[in-house]
């Protein structure tokens, strides 16, 4: 679940503004978007794996609802 990748434009080798720190971007909204929705389906179909994890209701219901441009 923990797949999602690290790209900080601080920390990108190239221009902030560059093609590749935007498709760069793109992605890592897209991986939190599907982390979360993960993250989401697993708190429904099956709760006991949340606590396995190590989280409560409430940090998984903080994570769900952040929008995509939230780390």
């Amino acid at each position: 679940m923990n797949d999602t990748p690290r790209l900080l434009l601080s920390e990108a080798s190239f221009r902030p503004f560059s093609l590749p720190a935007l498709l760069g971007l793109l992605a890592l909204w897209r991986a939190r978007t599907r982390v979360r929705r993960q993250l989401a389906s697993m708190a429904r179909a099956n709760p006991h794996l949340v606590e396995d994890i190590g989280l409560t209701r409430r940090q998984v219901a903080l994570e769900i609802a952040k929008p995509f441009w939230r780390a």
